[in-house]
């Protein structure tokens, strides 16, 4: 499949097939990763973490002396 890179505003993208993006498992509105390897561009799914986020690291996060309290 042949694309070509056009330009968006200030921006430029490929717009890919929904075959290609079917047979990789990425769907409009996907998280991917972008990367270049040997000269070419790899598009790939991002590996998906529940929520998000990775509660370990948002727990070390949290300051040694950090005070809970209540609120109204």
């Amino acid at each position: 499949m042949l694309a070509k890179i056009q330009k968006w505003g200030n921006s430029q993208g490929i717009r890919l097939a929904k075959n290609p993006l079917a047979d990789s498992h990425i769907n409009v509105g996907d998280e991917v990763d972008i990367s270049v390897k040997d000269g070419r561009i790899i598009v790939a799914p991002a590996k998906r973490m529940r929520g998000r986020h990775n509660l370990k690291a948002l727990v070390a996060g949290i300051p040694k002396n950090h005070q809970t309290g209540e609120f109204e």
